[in-house]
């Protein structure tokens, strides 16, 4: 999974001729090959709630955009430099930790028209495949659960870099995005306005601004 993969300093040198007959999982992507360099970067990484989020935005009465964030939540990913197909991310949210900065709304979203926390607890993404799409963007192909239902989604992710910060942690940021239909999960709150149009809309957008940290196998 290349976007664990490359200095920030640096860009990844084009394939050399006698790699042209290489090709990608993807047609007309670029090709995209292990680094030998980065092998000391196979290993298990976790996802730093403190300089991380994992938060969402939506179009309400169809005039303004409420955003929100999944504050308590475990991560694991694994990155396999000499393999990246091997590489892989799963994220659980817990639903009743839902925070838009509006107490009245946050209920609304743990109640049983929305989220329904109290019979669903955790919502969950794990990934199944990583494909380059552009220079420092990858999509990451994987299941998202809601309520009990699993449907494929795809993540844009771009590559922010690796570095060791001054307390010797080793630390790797990326960015990914991703819209859905909320009805496709069971989330079919339905109020409409007097003028036509829904009081929520039913796109919502996706939101991994994540660092994340080397841990121990």
């Amino acid at each position: 999974m290349n976007l664990f993969g490359r200095s920030p300093f640096q860009r990844r040198p084009e394939a050399p001729a006698s790699l042209a007959g290489y090709t990608a999982s993807a047609p007309g992507a670029t090709a995209v090959l292990p680094d030998p360099g980065l092998a000391s970067l196979t290993g298990d990484w976790a996802i730093d709630p403190a300089h991380s989020r994992i938060g969402f935005s939506v179009r309400h009465a169809m005039v303004t955009t409420v955003r929100g964030a999944f504050t308590e939540y475990e991560s694991k990913l694994y990155f396999d430099a000499g393999d990246p197909s091997r590489s892989r991310a799963d994220i659980v949210m817990y639903t009743a930790s839902v925070d838009t900065g509006v107490e009245q709304r946050d209920a609304h979203l743990v109640g049983r028209q929305f989220l329904d926390a109290a019979t669903y607890p955790r919502m969950t993404f794990t990934s199944n495949a990583v494909r380059l799409a552009g220079d420092d963007v990858y999509l990451m192909s994987g299941d998202l659960t809601i309520k009990n239902i699993s449907r494929p989604v795809d993540l844009e992710l771009t590559y922010i870099g690796h570095v060791t910060d001054p307390f010797g942690y080793e630390r790797v940021g990326f960015d990914g995005t991703t819209t859905i239909n909320r009805c496709d999960w069971g989330l079919t709150y339905d109020a409409r306005l007097a003028q036509g149009g829904a009081m929520v809309s039913e796109k919502v957008r996706l939101q991994f601004d994540i660092a994340a940290i080397r841990t121990a196998s």
